[in-house]
C-alpha cells in the first residue's frame, strides 16, 4: 500500500485528463488550438504535472490567474506558452519578458505601467482583454473609447499584442443563447474596430470557455484557440454532453478508520443532529471540512463502500465523518471509499455532490486541500 493511501487521497488519472483534451480537439477545427487552464493549481489537481499531461496531449498554450502560477511552471520546466488571465503587479514585467510569460491588458492604466515597467531592449507579449458583457476586466466592447485605447496599448513600446480575448458568462446556461451570441458579436466588432485603429491585426483570438466548447463550437472556426477548464478535468458545465465522452480526472478516496457500535436513540457529531433509529454500527472516516468536504452536504452525502451506496450521518467535522454502515456486517476497518469519483464502485460524481451542496463542482475539486495527497495514475 502507498503511504499516502493510508488516509485521505486524491487520485488524478492523466490518462483520462489525455482522453478529453483529444476528444475536444477532435470535436473542433484542427486550426483551433486549446489552452490549458491550470489555475487554481489545475482546480486542485496539480498544475505541473497536469500542465506536463496537457503538453503531451497536445495544448498548444496554458493559463493561469497570477504570476506566481505561472513562475511555479517556469520553476518546474514547463516551456509552453503561458497567459495569465488575472491583473499583475507591473513590478513583474522585467521577469515575465524574460520567463516568456504573456500577461492579459484589460485598461489603457494597465498596458502604460507595463510597458514603463520593462527595462530597455525588453519585449512583453500580451492579450487585450474585452468585456463584453461579464462585467469584470477588460475594455468595455461597445464604448468607442475602450477601442482608442486598446489600439494605444498596442503601440507603447515593449508590448507585443499577440491575441485578444473575451469571457463568456452565461454560455453554459440553458436560455442564455441569445446573451452569448450578442457577447461574440460585440467581440468580432471591437476587435475590426480595434485592428482599424491600430492598424494591425492580432494574430490569436480566443473566447470559447466550456460551455461554448459544447453548445457553440462553430465558434472555433473563427478563432485560433479555446479554453476549455472544467471539460478538461472530465466535468460537464450543463447536463447537455453534445456528444463528448469524457472520463473524470480526479477521484477523492479515504480509509475507514473505525468501526463504532451504538444503541437506538444514541446521539452523533455536533449539535446531535442524528440519533440512532435503532441499535447501529458506523463507520468513522479521516476526511472533513479541513479536506475540502463541504459541511453543508452534512447528512446529505451519501459515499461508495464496497460496491453500494452509504449514507453519512451527523454533521461533518474537520477532520472526520461517520457513515451508518449497519446493513453492511462485513465493513472493516482499513476499508477504501470513494467520496467521489467516476461514478463506479458505488461512488458519486462530483457534479452529485455539487447539486447536494447548492454549489458548482469547480468548487468542490478546487477546495480539496493540499493536506490530501495527489496520486498520479
Amino acid at each position: 500500500m502507498n503511504a499516502n493511501e493510508t488516509r485521505t487521497w486524491a487520485e488524478i488519472d492523466l490518462g483520462a485528463l489525455k482522453h478529453n483534451v483529444r476528444e475536444i480537439r477532435a470535436a473542433l477545427p484542427e486550426s483551433c488550438g486549446l489552452v490549458g487552464i491550470v489555475k487554481a493549481d489545475a482546480y486542485g489537481h496539480g498544475a505541473v504535472p497536469v500542465a506536463r499531461a496537457l503538453r503531451e496531449a497536445g495544448a498548444s498554450y496554458l493559463a493561469v490567474a497570477c504570476p506566481e502560477e505561472a513562475f511555479q511552471l517556469r520553476a518546474a520546466g514547463e516551456l509552453l506558452p503561458v497567459l495569465i488571465l488575472g491583473a499583475a503587479d507591473p513590478a513583474w514585467a522585467p521577469r515575465l519578458s524574460v520567463e516568456n510569460i504573456t500577461q492579459a491588458v484589460g485598461s489603457l492604466e494597465q498596458g502604460r505601467a507595463l510597458s514603463a515597467a520593462l527595462l530597455p531592449g525588453q519585449r512583453l507579449k500580451i492579450h487585450l482583454k474585452l468585456d463584453t458583457g461579464m462585467g469584470r476586466l477588460g475594455f468595455p466592447a461597445r464604448e468607442e473609447t475602450a477601442f482608442r485605447e486598446a489600439a494605444a496599448v498596442m503601440a507603447l513600446p515593449g508590448l507585443e499584442t499577440e491575441g485578444v480575448f473575451t469571457h463568456f458568462a452565461v454560455s453554459d446556461t440553458p436560455g442564455g443563447e441569445d446573451y452569448t451570441r450578442g457577447q461574440y458579436a460585440a467581440f468580432t466588432a471591437a476587435v475590426a474596430a480595434i485592428e482599424t485603429l491600430s492598424g494591425r491585426k492580432i494574430p490569436l483570438r480566443h473566447c470559447m470557455n466550456s460551455g461554448a466548447v459544447l453548445g457553440f463550437r462553430e465558434l472555433g472556426a473563427e478563432t485560433q484557440l479555446c479554453r476549455p477548464g472544467l471539460l478538461i478535468y472530465g466535468v460537464y458545465p450543463e447536463r447537455e454532453h453534445f456528444g463528448l465522452e469524457l472520463r473524470p480526472v480526479m477521484t477523492l478516496k479515504t480509509r475507514i478508520l473505525a468501526v463504532t457500535n451504538h444503541r437506538a436513540g444514541d446521539s452523533i457529531s455536533y449539535g446531535r443532529t442524528w440519533r440512532a433509529e435503532r441499535d447501529s454500527r458506523l463507520a468513522v472516516i479521516p476526511v472533513g471540512y479541513a479536506d475540502g468536504l463541504h459541511r453543508a452536504l452534512s447528512g446529505k452525502l451519501q459515499v461508495g463502500l464496497r460496491g453500494r451506496r452509504v449514507p453519512q450521518v451527523g454533521r461533518i467535522c474537520m477532520d472526520m465523518c461517520m457513515l451508518d454502515v449497519t446493513d453492511m456486517p462485513q465493513t472493516q476497518c482499513g476499508d477504501v471509499v470513494t467520496v467521489f469519483g467516476q461514478g463506479q464502485d458505488g461512488g458519486p460524481t462530483v457534479e452529485e455532490l455539487a447539486d447536494l451542496a447548492g454549489t458548482i463542482p469547480y468548487e468542490l475539486m478546487c477546495a480539496v486541500s493540499l493536506r490530501v495527497p495527489r496520486i498520479y495514475k
